[in-house]
């Protein structure tokens, strides 16, 4: 457990002069980074430039929930003063608040399962891998964290998210796009010091489940085992592992990226992979991060595929459970309901449209080994 005046915080970071065209760390070894524009995002700053105002509400069942979760920040960061609920969900609550003069964000997990707590557990051995190690891009700075407790307490950084949902219904303003794009592939071209990282996905075992639950074809299990064989020597890519639109923030000093809790190494293309599959309506971008991942050669192509299909198969994974259980559940009274529905059943469909998109890509790449 680490208090906030200990020496997990992170000094402050040195101004750096910017480079034309690209963001914050960005130098001409990066230049696939700069490729996609790693430079500024002319918009005013999101909800994380505006002051902090309003109270919690702690009526309730949920309220005894947020009590118990401002107590275990209290623990490690007495000073926490919380204002407003960010975000909440049924795994974790994020909480900001101010910190003497400067604000924060406390993310508690409410959900303690092992698997839940495991990947918390990761994330806060991320964000103190940061402190002595600062990676490429921007990332909150960490000031105080309780594994045990799986509290988390870190800076909370300007800027906007470049999407609100996971997938955006409607397409991005390219320059969002570019910037993401930057600062993503600047991460993927980092090498941490080894050690430092492990490998948070078992391809193989995971192509062997998603084929049992009936979600890979017999014939897409022998595909991908047959690409698998030949990544078997290839270099891993550091990834930040959920290189969603949502976890970035554009802000104009540049993008920043959070939620470090899948951030490991990764077959070669495992970022753009999420962001292929999230940027369904904007071709243009998805066409660059296509010739992107396969400008190395054949092994580049064939990685950043089998991480193709896997994203988007735990995506249809994902949402089709959704959708069964908006089918089970009784007929929808809030407004909006019906239509959130309609959009989960289409975005669906698209998905599907997509995996046998990537499957014929699969079966072209097996052909000409």
């Amino acid at each position: 457990m680490y208090a906030a005046s200990s020496s997990v915080s992170a000094p402050p970071r040195q101004l750096r002069p910017q480079h034309a065209g690209g963001g914050p760390y960005l130098d001409p070894s990066h230049a696939a980074g700069a490729a996609f524009g790693g430079g500024r995002a002319r918009r005013a700053p999101g909800l994380g430039g505006q002051p902090l105002s309003g109270r919690i509400d702690l009526s309730g069942p949920q309220g005894t929930q947020l009590r118990t979760a401002i107590a275990a920040v209290h623990r490690i960061c007495p000073e926490f003063n919380p204002v407003q609920v960010l975000r909440r969900s049924g795994r974790s609550v994020l909480l900001v608040g101010s910190t003497g003069r400067s604000t924060a964000v406390a993310k508690c997990l409410l959900d303690h399962s092992p698997a839940w707590a495991e990947r918390f557990r990761h994330e806060i051995a991320t964000y103190r891998a940061f402190v002595r190690h600062r990676p490429p891009v921007r990332v909150p700075r960490l000031i105080a964290a309780d594994p045990d407790n799986c509290t988390l307490v870190i800076e909370r950084m300007p800027g906007r998210p470049a999407a609100a949902q996971r997938h955006p219904a409607d397409s991005p303003p390219r320059a969002d796009v570019r910037a993401a794009l930057g600062a993503v592939c600047r991460v993927n071209l980092w090498r941490p010091p080894a050690g430092m990282f492990d490998m948070p996905l078992d391809y193989g075992k995971r192509i062997t489940r998603y084929h049992e639950l009936g979600l890979l074809t017999d014939r897409d299990l022998g595909d991908l085992q047959k690409l698998l064989h030949g990544l078997a020597h290839v270099q891993g890519q550091f990834c930040h592992g959920d290189a969603l639109l949502s976890n970035i923030l554009l802000s104009p000093a540049g993008p920043v990226l959070v939620d470090w809790d899948q951030a490991g190494w990764y077959l070669p293309g495992y970022d753009l992979a999420t962001l292929w599959t999230v940027l369904g309506d904007a071709p243009g971008a998805r066409r660059q991060i296509s010739q992107y991942a396969q400008q190395a050669g054949p092994v580049s192509r064939d990685a950043f595929l089998v991480n193709l299909m896997l994203v988007l198969t735990r995506e249809i994974r994902t949402y089709e459970t959704a959708v069964q259980r908006a089918l089970q559940e009784p007929a929808p009274t809030a407004p909006g309901a019906a239509e959130s529905g309609e959009e989960q059943r289409l975005l669906l469909r698209r998905l599907h449209d997509d995996c046998a998109l990537a499957r014929r890509a699969v079966r072209a790449a097996v052909g000409t080994r």
